[in-house]
């Protein structure tokens, strides 16, 4: 059976829906199942959370617990990174407030802008020390990675380690949901063909197979982007008196305008390009409903919510309520343990498999899943406009991993100084003393630089 190891274990609720999914596929039931983080309070909740899981299911796999990374990947098959490096404080505030005293806004900041800079500076080694040890100890394991920024991660990865590994997200598949349910679709009628980068792939193709062959959806969403107001997803408490709800209308606006609808969320997809979040320009962020520092109140409120959460999970008694997800984890390594062939989208280098993306960048594209492992299948061209607007964004991850790889400062200057969003709100030299200034709140979160 196969031994997997959760990196960041902590991260209790993801962990469990991974988890459940695994342990729902017979063939994996009996998996020895390493936990691992390097706090030990919430260690303790999550093996409690995997003990009930696996009771629900009634399934009795080998359930370890440990504080030893080492000890976690030592003969381990499959390794899934689920950490956040720095954590909501210091390192997400620091993000967020202090491009704000430059009159520079974000929304999420995972991903691209200067926060998902900072975040990839501070992640990259970590992950390249994990990979280094996976090499000496676990050298044919897969590392399923989830961790954002998931393309400079990815590209770091794959730039100086051996290690197998692939970048997993949930977008494609969520968003393919949304929009289905925008134009009153089943999902599980749908056949898609998407690629890009993570975070800005677009779909291709969008059909519904029917009795009678292939039906191409993407009139019936240009007709809806055409006639209805932008949509909605999912209702939800705001405390910044904005919309309620996560308006969708930045994606279909750029679906009008590039003819193609993107993966990732509008609040997201906001802060990827320059011409949505702007200084004093409150009539855009209204009428395209960008919720500024969305991310910083997700974390508040799961923050507010963990310790009733906790004591709801550790409950003496308490059920399990176990689920299928939707991420793509636990197939992988079904596929890979029984030949089970399957398809996912993944994160992998660029090796020949978008004709007009840079070579060995990180792209986002359709990988074929069965006993020989993750194969990544070759899409070709991307339409001109599809490809161009991605560039803007691999100009920054690009630049971001070569500072983190080669520890030269410059690079971090040039990363933000070809943000789309940052080099529209501020001149070149806000940039390097916003750059300084990161960099300084950071301190030893991020390595040092020369």
């Amino acid at each position: 059976m196969a031994k997997i190891s959760f990196v960041g274990a902590g991260s209790t609720v993801f962990a469990k829906n991974l988890l459940g999914d695994i342990l729902s596929f017979p063939e994996l039931a009996g998996s020895t199942i390493s936990l691992h983080d390097i706090d030990a309070e919430r260690l303790r909740t999550s093996e409690i959370v995997a003990h009930k899981t696996a009771a629900a299911l009634g399934v009795t796999p080998t359930i370890e617990t440990t504080l030893d990374r080492r000890e976690s990947f030592d003969g381990a098959d499959y390794v899934i990174t689920m950490f956040q490096v720095g954590g909501y404080e210091p390192s997400t505030v620091v993000d967020f407030e202090v491009p704000k005293r430059f009159g520079l806004d974000q929304t999420i900041a995972d991903t691209l802008g200067i926060g998902g800079i900072m975040r990839g500076l501070r992640t990259i080694p970590v992950l390249l020390e994990m990979a280094a040890d996976m090499e000496e100890l676990c050298g044919d394991a897969t590392m399923l990675q989830y961790v954002n920024p998931m393309a400079m991660n990815c590209w770091a990865l794959a730039r100086s380690s051996s290690i197998n590994t692939i970048g997993l997200c949930h977008s494609v598949q969520h968003t393919a949901e949304q929009i289905a349910g925008d134009i009153g679709v089943p999902a599980d009628e749908l056949a898609y063909r998407c690629a890009g980068i993570n975070h800005m792939a677009f779909y291709l193709e969008f059909n519904r197979r029917t009795a009678e062959g292939l039906e191409d959806l993407y009139p019936r969403i240009a007709e809806f982007a055409a006639t209805q107001p932008a949509p909605l997803r999912g209702s939800q408490e705001r405390t910044d008196g904005g919309i309620e709800g996560l308006s969708d209308a930045v994606r279909y606006d750029m679906f009008r305008r590039l003819g193609y609808f993107v993966t990732e969320s509008s609040e997201h997809f906001a802060e990827y390009v320059p011409w949505f979040i702007k200084q004093g320009r409150t009539d855009l962020l209204d009428h395209y409903g960008v919720p500024l520092d969305e991310y910083p109140r997700r974390c508040e409120r799961q923050i507010a919510r963990w310790e009733t959460m906790r004591v709801d999970l550790e409950a003496d008694g308490g059920e399990i309520d176990v689920t299928p997800s939707a991420e793509y984890g636990s197939g992988i390594i079904h596929s890979m343990e029984t030949g089970e062939p399957r398809v996912v989208y993944g994160n992998v280098a660029n090796d020949g498999l978008i004709d007009n993306l840079p070579d060995g960048c990180c792209v986002e594209v359709p990988c074929v899943v069965d006993s020989n492992g993750i194969q990544p299948t070759r899409v070709g061209t991307l339409p001109p406009q599809l490809a161009a607007l991605m560039q803007t964004n691999v100009n920054v991850q690009s630049l971001t991993v070569e500072a983190a790889l080669t520890g030269k400062k410059e690079h971090v200057y040039h990363a933000a100084m070809l943000d789309p969003h940052t080099a529209a709100e501020l001149d070149l030299d806000q940039i390097w003393s916003l750059v300084d200034e990161m960099l300084d709140a950071h301190g030893d979160w991020i390595p040092a630089l020369g």
